[in-house]
């Protein structure tokens, strides 16, 4: 194992009851975060207790995480890491009850010479979320403890509301971590390092001088083996609420009086507090052709696989700012952008056939890929005779810092937030719940689900949505070589 790194991670060591530890998210991410957390020497000490409903014993587990962590680890171990690490690694079926699941922590626990703090991950279904809370209630490991729950929080209001107050029942809010990856993501912290450490952008980041904001999460993936999940959740509930309004609210906020967590999420929530109810006639819902065909999906579902929105802040800084928001599966591109696109100049004295407007206003688009990249695109005097203009850009990418090596994934700087308290990249009750108040008139009254074709841009009627703008993917222009493609 690595030297402990100071100042990086929780003072304590780490007892991790990982539930769902068999399951696709802890396979492909979560026992691989860990791993390189553990070996990287982030946390001073860490044990992990495994959870799921497959009769594995600790030899079994350890097979198991092995496996995920050859096939899906950047990182792979060394023997000496390894073993660490294996030893490091406990199980406990479901079905043994909450007795044997406390004498494995308690076992855990002991392990260390001095305190040590627990942490819970609930790698499961949004219905078997209560059960195990209850599970851990009555294992007496609730008290002093903190949680972990993935998404999505409820599926509405009401069902929202139930959700926090069954919670706090057993959990106070500040033990409470509801995780969203895309806020773990590098790029998503470096908007706000972007807005605020910079006199150049924050005056202009407002109504004066941006025409609209554009976030696009396209994905060229399908279902998978969630299909069971997706017909009951649907592209809004999976990625609008969860995910995209959260950039929306790291995009849009005030300055916070600090970079505490308090401070911050106030500012997200006066955000979400600000948004305007949905209205149906601005939301275009697509489902891909053939996804009625999907095992385990209903052949007459209205469940929508695509989802593109018009909304807006109802605020003193982006009154009047259309935000449009669009994802969706078996798409043409997998991509992960925020674009804000600069109102163009009030009069242009450049003569007919210079080129000025023809490709569109100035953009600033931030890539929420791992590694991340900014772009600013502009207007530029092509060399020559007369009076020609091109769009230009300049651009940034980490790997041309050589510090992408550093970057954590998602899920691990996530792990590390909540094992050090830290609530500034997790969604609170109330921002959850105000989200879903103001989703109620798209879930009431939701428009019919229109047909695209797999591998393309969705249905043809976003390009009304949108008018008399353009989507910014696909990206017309490419990074220079080496980083990548955007414009």
């Amino acid at each position: 194992m690595a030297k402990v790194q100071p100042g990086v991670g929780p003072r304590h060591p780490q007892v991790v009851v990982l539930v769902g530890a068999t399951g696709d998210l802890a396979r492909r991410k979560l026992i691989s975060g860990l791993f390189h957390l553990s070996s990287a020497g982030f946390m001073p000490g860490c044990r992990i207790v495994g959870v799921s409903l497959d009769a594995l014993d600790a030899e079994g587990f350890r097979r198991v995480a092995r496996q995920a962590i050859d096939e899906f680890s950047a990182r792979k171990p060394g023997d000496e890491d390894w073993a660490a690490f294996a030893a490091c690694l406990d199980y406990v079926p479901l079905s043994a009850g909450a007795d044997a699941l406390k004498d494995a922590v308690e076992r855990a626990q002991r392990s260390f010479d001095g305190e040590s703090r627990l942490l819970h991950y609930l790698s499961v279904p949004p219905k078997a979320a209560l059960p195990v809370v209850q599970l851990l209630a009555e294992a007496g490991l609730a008290r002093g403890s903190r949680i972990i729950m993935e998404k999505p929080f409820g599926t509405d209001l009401a069902s929202a509301v139930s959700l926090n107050a069954r919670l706090h029942e057993v959990f106070d809010e500040q033990q409470i971590f509801r995780i969203d990856h895309f806020l773990g993501k590098e790029p998503a912290q470096n908007i706000l390092a972007f807005r605020f450490a910079n006199g150049l952008f924050e005056p202009i980041w407002n109504r004066n001088f941006i025409n609209h904001v554009q976030i696009d999460v396209p994905e060229t993936l399908g279902l998978g083996k969630r299909a069971g999940f997706y017909e009951a959740t649907g592209a809004f509930r999976d990625m609008v609420v969860t995910h995209l309004f959260q950039i929306l609210g790291f995009m849009a906020m005030e300055a916070p009086t600090s970079l505490e967590p308090a401070p911050i999420n106030e500012e997200k929530n006066k955000v979400f507090r600000s948004l305007v109810p949905l209205d149906p006639a601005n939301v275009v819902r697509g489902q891909y052709a053939g996804y009625r065909a999907e095992e385990g999906v209903d052949l007459a579902s209205e469940t929508e696989t695509f989802i593109a929105l018009k909304c807006y802040i109802d605020n003193w800084r982006w009154a009047g700012v259309p935000f449009y928001l669009r994802t969706g599966k078996r798409m043409a591109e997998g991509q992960r952008i925020i674009s804000i696109a600069f109102r163009e100049p009030p009069k242009s004295m450049f003569p007919p056939g210079s080129g000025v407007g023809a490709q569109g206003p100035d953009h600033l688009t931030f890539d929420l890929a791992d590694a991340s990249k900014v772009s600013l695109s502009f207007y530029g005097k092509r060399p020559g005779p007369g009076m020609r203009l091109d769009k230009l850009s300049l651009q940034f990418a980490m790997n041309d810092t050589g510090l992408i090596g550093d970057v954590l994934e998602a899920y691990e700087r996530l792990i590390l937030d909540a094992m050090r308290g830290d609530h500034t990249l997790f969604t609170t009750a109330e921002g959850i719940e105000r989200l879903w108040q103001v989703s109620a008139p798209l879930l009431e009254n939701p428009p019919p689900v229109r047909f695209y074709e797999p591998g393309s841009w969705g249905p043809k009627a976003v390009h009304q949505l949108v008018a008399p703008h353009a989507w910014r993917l696909p990206f017309e222009r490419a990074w220079r070589a080496g980083s990548g493609k955007a414009d």
